[in-house]
């Protein structure tokens, strides 16, 4: 067998040298962000500038306050859009939307358009920009539509800037919108988004008003997330077909060193790496994200890039425009963004930790001040929080379920499946005394000295922060850390504003009967709220938990206090269609009771095909690579001892017996992967629990040995790039 390794580690560790765009680079690009900052995105300054005055307000007052669209300015919108793309050198644009994959779509039309003289000019008018129609039959519907029924629509969103894309040869201008079948089904991830955005502002406005706060007219949730992911040389890349096809490694013994020094976490950023960061971050401040944050993440190889906070709807289409530009700006480095969730066993997984508020346009309604214990409406709207995460765990827990974050959750600094809230010591004080009858004081954090006078006192939080909380309060938001660092955060988003504008009306709804049975002065509201906030946090005590999230004792205690452990995407699903969440989404127009049931089938069918897939990866990559390589270095072992004469070879003998009980070992393994993988059922359902029940058991025993065999046989005839070589050649 020839030596299949080629060096090619070699060629990865040195074959960088700093460059721009293929070129060497003599000196650093300045990146004056203010100056570049949105320059890519028809934002509002852009629209100030080329629309009709009419029309900017008219729009403007759609943007910031939820009124509705007036199609008459689509044509002035349309023609200013045009006329700025056109500048920007756009000869197309699409419609861009987020169908239910979990990632985006776009078809390209061209601006030009022949006349009569034969020649051609740009032409882009409100009709086209307001609705587009692309094929809707080959996307993941769950039975909205058949594959023949191609028709579907998309319709412009005016509250997510329109921004350019740009190419080498050329760029294009891409819309924002929405994605909705012939019939009106919500098709896409953004419709049910918008949706349960207005019914959180339809609550909250109605708590302002029962608080009194004049001039509140809208309640906007508001999202910022970190984005973990993983880099690593392109060569290793093409040469692992797990991770080519299915974004993480199947096959992989551990190696010698992995995270255990945390010598990686908030360490100095490889030069590479910071060149690639630096220009994918220039891309993303020119698309107008406000990209705040960068480190090393504690496994190697894995970094943090984080945002600053934006509206929900805005939030969620950046996020997207994250991923992408970090995958395709990784490529410029002769590196792959990895962004699936365990791309490598033992090591850290990916989270997006999804931090999450709620606000007027003057104030944070999740912002403690310094004594919580005074701020009624504070801890009436977190009061609302808890109660929806406590009401409604199962669907929190459905929406970060995927078959990649089955590998990731309860382990590593990955929050486990059982969802629980963290307070902080200060909040959980004030929480514990409102269930006894009336909170009197808050827990203060007082200053932090630290022992040199050259060092200043630093303020000291009244609480810590837990990493092993899968929904935390970091000071003026909850942090949501259990979804998955591929996943679009659309969905968990939607839930999130659905059940705390659930939770607030039912809070609303009991503020107003107490009321109503008491004077109305100062006094009667607060009492009022007090004997609401009573109820509510005797309810919920059983979600609040400070402590090590990981632990067995804290599993037992959940188990006792009743919350629920969906430990595997299929055990969460089911929660899609229960009578009580199809009430729900059908109370606040969310979703209907088919809209649902399509998803729970699109989410179902997507963990099987993922399984499947990895599966006959799996099988392919022990049959034609790991098999070939061990029965080489057998046959290597078997001639030495036939060579050997009177030489005692006690070593290479238990050596080869080793090797050929593991070649044994991955021979029946792959014989009962492949039986599993074969063995349809009737149902999807059936399929679905037969792949968590026997094939992935079945994958594990493939990969025990493989990952065994990749211990013994010589590293030049291994023909896999190896953990260590993935990991740290940077």
């Amino acid at each position: 067998m020839s030596n299949v390794s080629q060096d090619y580690h070699l060629l990865a560790a040195t074959k960088y040298s700093p460059r721009a765009n293929g070129k060497a680079k003599a000196s650093p690009v300045s990146m004056d962000i203010e100056q570049i900052f949105g320059e890519n995105t028809f934002g509002l300054d852009e629209m100030k500038a080329r629309l009709p005055k009419s029309a900017y307000k008219s729009l403007l007052a759609t943007i910031q306050k939820g009124e509705p669209l007036k199609p008459e300015i689509a044509d002035s919108v349309a023609l200013a859009m045009k006329e700025w793309a056109i500048e920007k050198g756009a000869s197309h644009y699409t419609h861009w939307f987020q169908p239910l994959t979990g990632s985006t779509a776009e078809k390209h039309d061209s601006f030009i358009t022949p006349n009569k003289g034969g020649g051609a000019i740009a032409e882009f008018s409100g009709k086209e920009l307001i609705q587009g129609e692309p094929d809707a039959s080959s996307f993941p519907s769950g039975g909205l539509r058949a594959t023949f029924e191609a028709r579907g629509y998309t319709a412009w969103d005016p509250t997510s800037p329109a921004f350019i894309v740009e190419n080498e040869n050329g760029s294009y201008l891409s819309i924002p919108t929405a994605f909705a079948s012939w019939t009106g089904e919500a098709l896409d991830t953004k419709i049910p988004l918008l949706r349960a955005i207005d019914a959180l502002n339809e609550q909250g406005v109605r708590v302002l008003k029962l608080f009194g706060v004049k001039g509140a007219t809208r309640v906007a949730a508001t999202v910022g997330t970190e984005q973990e992911y993983f880099l690593i040389d392109e060569e290793f890349y093409y040469r692992r077909p797990d991770l080519a096809t299915c974004g993480r490694t199947l096959i992989g013994a551990k190696p010698p060193k992995g995270q255990e020094l945390d010598d990686h976490y908030f360490g100095s950023i490889p030069e590479r790496v910071l060149a690639c960061m630096l220009e994918a971050e220039r891309e993303l401040y020119r698309l107008g994200i406000p990209i705040k944050t960068r480190h090393n993440e504690v496994a190697p190889g894995q970094y943090e890039i984080a945002p600053i906070y934006e509206e929900a709807n805005v939030a969620v289409d950046h996020q997207q425009l994250v991923m992408l530009t970090l995958q395709q700006v990784a490529r410029r480095y002769g590196l792959v963004c990895l962004l699936h969730e365990k791309p490598f066993a033992g090591v850290n997984g990916s989270g997006k930790h999804n931090n999450w508020s709620m606000g007027t346009d003057s104030m944070n309604l999740l912002d403690p001040s310094d004594n919580p214990h005074d701020n009624m409406q504070f801890l009436f709207f977190c009061a609302a929080v808890l109660r929806a995460v406590y009401k409604h765990q199962d669907l929190l827990r459905l929406s970060v379920a995927s078959a990649g974050n089955d590998h990731r959750l309860g382990a590593n600094e990955a929050p486990p499946a059982i969802l629980s809230v963290f307070l902080g010591e200060q909040l959980q004080d004030v929480f514990s005394q409102l269930a006894e009858g009336s909170a009197n004081s808050s827990k203060q954090g007082g200053l932090l000295g630290l022992g040199v006078t050259t060092l200043p006192h630093l303020p000291r939080h009244a609480g810590d922060r837990n990493r092993t909380s899968p929904f935390a309060f970091t000071g003026n938001k909850f942090e949501f850390r259990a979804v998955a660092s591929n996943q679009s955060v659309a969905l968990p988003n939607t839930i999130l504003a659905l059940i705390v504008a659930e939770s607030l009306d039912v809070m609303a709804t009991m503020l107003e009967e107490e009321l109503a049975g008491k004077k109305k002065s100062k006094k009667g509201f607060e009492d009022a709220v007090g004997a609401v906030l009573t109820t509510i946090s005797k309810e919920v005590q059983p979600i609040i938990f400070n402590g090590d999230g990981y632990s067995d004792e804290w599993h037992e205690e959940a188990e006792k206090r009743g919350l629920l452990n969906l430990k595997t995407t299929p055990d969460a699903l089911a929660s899609f269609i229960s009578e009580k969440n199809v009430k729900l989404f059908e109370a606040y127009k969310v979703l209907s009771e088919r809209e649902l049931e399509s998803r729970h089938e699109v989410m179902m069918e997507q963990y099987f095909t993922a399984i499947n897939i990895e599966a006959e990866t799996l099988e392919m990559m022990a049959r034609t690579m790991v098999l070939p390589a061990a029965v080489t270095y057998l046959n290597d072992l078997l001639s030495a001892l036939d060579d050997a004469g009177d030489i005692k070879l006690t070593g290479i003998k238990k050596t080869a017996e080793k090797v050929a009980g593991l070649i044994n070992d991955l021979c029946e393994g792959i014989d009962h992967l492949n039986k599993e993988n074969q063995d349809a059922k009737e149902t999807l359902e059936a399929n679905v629990d037969h792949m968590k029940d026997e094939v992935i058991p079945a994958m594990l025993e493939v990969r025990a040995a493989a990952d065994k065999l990749e211990g013994c046989v010589p590293f030049k005839l291994w023909p896999l790039p190896t953990y260590r070589e993935m990991l740290f050649v940077k």
